[in-house]
């Protein structure tokens, strides 16, 4: 059987306030291609259909463009909802456009019922698991505690006894959106922890052929059954290296996995521009960055006066600038999210206690206290989403 991997659409999204729709539509373009070229049984989306939660009516067009496109076809869809979009609107309707052989699997009381494919070989069971976030479905899934990897083990202890009692043979998919140890991140992912660990082990997928992941946006593979798509377009600078892609996979007669990336359209290349302005301005070796958006970051020790207007004058797609005095404290213009990359909620709340507090540490009562009031701001904002989404 051959699959076609994809995940992390953003519809909606932008870059840097640079429209994104022209450049999506290509690429759904470029998918339905792919699916005819390359004689696709299956689609696999694995979340974040949408950039937010309430998308625009641009992105709802093209995304339901996308569906009546893959039906056309015959080809069997499989779309799980991720942490950006709101399982129940994106569910709309899910049961009536399953006729039509397209899927939409957002309910976390449905993570054992899989979509049953079937090939020259016999059958396929496709599981999809939608981001499941702990506040919300713990009670569902029977745990009183627990985080990320908790509930996740719990779904898929769920898939295991599904399969378990399915036809000797039976080889199992599963999407799942979520951060797997060993997975590299980039700045654009919306991070899914509160407080605590967000990463959930590879061992939590034991048990199936394949597990076609979502969440992060680069390209990458963890093990041969267990690979991550990434987002079809570059989402932030930080993306700068990644090539694009989506997994052909092909699944054999005892569930084997071969797979090979197709490449996406890119709508322009990004630069990460490093220097002093002058140099910048001047320098030869910089020209191939005239055409691409760029971000660029100045080491000039006094800031240059109308420096984004003169660096557009050489690089008119110039996006993002950035300051990083030389001999001098790193940027203030540094983002925000560059300056507390790779933290946690916890971490980046005890700095800032550390920051306005120095030379006292919390004690273990007060970061208790901030744990749960993570955890408590965590569960209203979801509880929130969801109420907004009925």
């Amino acid at each position: 059987m051959r699959l076609l991997h994809t995940s992390d659409w953003h519809l909606g999204r932008s870059f840097h306030r640079e429209n994104l729709h022209g450049a999506q539509r290509a690429f759904l373009d470029h998918l339905v291609a792919t699916v005819t070229a390359e004689r696709v049984d299956a689609v696999l989306v694995a979340g974040d259909v949408y950039d937010r939660a309430l998308p625009g009516l641009e992105a709802v067009a093209l995304f339901d463009e996308a569906l009546w496109r893959l039906a056309e076809l015959g080809v069997p869809a499989v779309f799980i909802s991720g942490n950006h979009d709101s399982a129940r609107r994106l569910g709309t309707a899910a049961r009536l456009i399953d006729r039509a052989g397209i899927h939409l699997r957002t309910d976390p009381d449905a993570l054992a019922e899989p979509v049953l494919l079937a090939d020259e070989h016999g059958p396929v069971a496709v599981y999809g698991l939608p981001y499941l976030e702990p506040a919300l479905v713990r009670e569902r899934l029977g745990l009183e505690r627990g985080g990320h990897e908790q509930v996740l083990a719990a779904a898929m202890d769920g898939v295991r006894a599904d399969l378990a009692a399915r036809p000797a043979g039976t080889r199992a998919v599963v999407l799942a959106h979520a951060f797997v140890t060993g997975g590299a991140a980039s700045d654009s992912e919306r991070d899914i922890a509160v407080g605590g660990v967000q990463s959930v082990p590879a061992s939590v997928f034991d048990g199936v052929h394949y597990a076609a992941l979502g969440h992060l946006h680069g390209c990458q593979t963890l093990a041969p059954h267990l690979r991550y798509s990434g987002s079809p377009l570059a989402y932030s600078f930080s993306e700068t290296t990644h090539e694009k892609s989506m997994w052909l996979v092909d699944l054999d007669a005892a569930g084997a996995v071969e797979a090979r990336r197709v490449h996406c359209p890119v709508p322009r290349r990004l630069a990460q521009l490093k220097g002093r302005l002058d140099e910048l301005l001047t320098d030869g070796k910089y020209e191939y960055a005239v055409d691409r958006w760029v971000q660029a970051t100045l080491t000039d020790p006094l800031r240059p006066a109308d420096a984004m207007e003169r660096l557009r004058e050489r690089f008119p797609h110039t996006l993002q600038l950035l300051f990083d005095p030389e001999g001098g404290e790193r940027a203030d213009g540094a983002s925000y999210a560059q300056r507390v990359r790779g933290r946690t909620d916890q971490e980046v709340v005890e700095g800032f206690v550390a920051h306005v507090r120095p030379g006292r540490e919390l004690d273990g009562d007060e970061r208790t206290w901030l744990l749960e009031g993570l955890e408590s701001v965590r569960r209203s904002a979801a509880g929130r989403a969801e109420e907004n989404a009925r």
